[in-house]
């Protein structure tokens, strides 16, 4: 069996995932709230790389962390549709 080890990845060429994986991700989001080693195993990621992708769509409001973190720490993330993210504030009649 060979155990040969890929080198770790570059921050630009995960940054340059994301916009492809953020589809993958929201996918896995819609059908039940994971943590970060749920979505890497479904990805077939690295930890480190979804953690980037997924703390991105965070910062964004795409995704929101859920409830309280596991026993090892981890939160679960949910999907945030953008219909009731970009709502417009109902304007006041005079």
């Amino acid at each position: 069996m060979s155990t040969t080890l890929t080198p770790p990845r570059s921050m630009l060429e995960i940054a340059q995932d994301e916009f492809i994986m953020k589809d993958h991700i929201a996918a896995a989001l819609r059908e039940e709230h994971r943590t970060i080693p749920e979505l890497a195993e479904i990805l077939g990621h690295p930890s480190s790389e979804v953690t980037v992708w997924l703390f991105g769509m965070r910062r964004y409001g795409e995704v929101e962390e859920v409830g309280r973190a596991d026993v090892d720490g981890y939160f679960k993330y949910e999907w945030k549709d953008k219909s009731e993210n970009d709502d417009p504030p109902e304007s006041e009649e005079k």
